[in-house]
């Protein structure tokens, strides 16, 4: 079992009871879903979860960091998601509380892009003009 599969088996075991958890292979890593929604990230045995603007203060004081990756340009850093304190990991409640305002932060972010996408505009199409073939005498 790889330290990710082992890292999923923890989420799993804190919060299983409120809901189903699955991981899918993603870049390397492992995206888990909590009930169908995307919360987090585990990649080399580490746990990124979902924040917000109000959650992100939680990590920010546990010393924590944004999840960030190598691209051809360089680091990147997706700011939403945030290591995991490594202390959460032996304390399964406060693992399950800080997991659950994760999956709390992840529907709501998802419902306000719902909210933000516009439809698409009715484009009337014009009526198809009348052949102009000229009738051919005989």
């Amino acid at each position: 079992m790889s330290a990710n599969d082992e890292i999923l088996e923890i989420l799993k075991d804190a919060l299983g009871r409120a809901g189903s958890v699955r991981g899918r292979r993603m870049f390397g890593g492992v995206g888990v879903y909590f009930d169908g929604i995307f919360f987090a990230i585990i990649d080399d045995g580490a746990i990124y979860l979902k924040t917000s603007d109000e959650t992100r203060l939680r990590f920010a004081a546990e010393g924590s960091r944004a999840f960030s990756y190598m691209t051809k340009n360089g680091r990147a850093e997706l700011h939403s998601y945030w290591l995991l304190p490594e202390r959460l990991l032996d304390d399964t409640e406060d693992l399950r509380d800080w997991a659950s305002a994760s999956v709390a932060a992840a529907k709501y972010a998802a419902s306000e892009t719902k909210r933000s996408v516009t439809p698409a505009r009715t484009v009337r199409t014009a009526k198809p003009a009348k052949p102009n073939v000229k009738p051919t005498k005989r």
